[in-house]
């Protein structure tokens, strides 16, 4: 098979086009593809929908991105920060009081499974989360058995970036820790997905019981030294 070795993150993100919706790894500060972010940024594209657990963490990478306009929907469930020394998401609360940028505010559990169903091919699903809150608004709703339920559809992207530890040529994934968060459903629900990683090892070293993303989910591997 072809090795999915990529040169450069420059390279790796070359064929994002405006419009995409791209899928972002992250909790909190760990398993963040900054690299990837970051090289988006310099790329150019424009009127993105980002799919992630905060709308950005610190001062680099997808606040970057949100603070130069590029974002025109995200897609999360922490959309501030509780940390008073460094708020992550100060550019996209500034956008978004000033009605340049959109939210949807999703549940995290619910995200994880929306992206979960749409790598699994599922149609879309009820789950109890949201239901008589204002998440619910204009979603179908039903009781069964005495418990109501939302009906959730399947989320899909355009591109997923990731963070991982460690890649083999085949583009099977280790992660390390709280590194692995939504990393295996956003790679099950992209188009393309995307992993920077630490290191990447001759094929049959990682056994099989360690591999945490199989490599029919990746298209692209990149090796990358972080920033942060």
């Amino acid at each position: 098979m072809l090795s999915k070795v990529t040169a450069s993150v420059r390279e790796a993100v070359r064929d994002v086009r405006d419009g995409a919706t791209i899928l972002i790894g992250g909790f909190g500060i760990s398993g963040v593809p900054t690299e990837l972010v970051c090289a988006l940024l310099d790329q150019g594209a424009r009127e993105l929908t980002i799919v992630n657990n905060n709308a950005g963490n610190g001062k680099i990478g997808l606040s970057q991105l949100v603070e130069a306009g590029r974002v025109r929907r995200m897609v999360c469930s922490f959309a501030r920060s509780s940390n008073p020394v460094e708020p992550n998401a100060a550019a996209f609360a500034e956008w978004y009081r000033a009605g340049k940028i959109e939210l949807e505010c999703v549940p995290q559990g619910t995200m994880a499974e929306r992206m979960r169903a749409a790598g699994s091919g599922l149609g879309p699903f009820f789950t109890p989360t949201s239901y008589g809150t204002s998440l619910a608004e204009g979603k179908e709703t039903r009781v069964i058995d005495g418990v109501g339920y939302v009906l959730e559809q399947p989320l899909h992207g355009d591109f997923a970036f990731v963070k991982a530890q460690t890649a083999d040529p085949w583009g099977n994934l280790m992660y390390r820790n709280a590194e692995r968060n939504f990393g295996p459903v956003m790679c099950m629900a992209a188009r393309v997905a995307v992993a920077q990683v630490d290191a990447v090892v001759p094929l049959g070293t990682l056994a099989p019981e360690h591999v945490m993303t199989p490599g029919i989910f990746v298209q692209r591997v990149v090796q990358v030294k972080g920033l942060v």
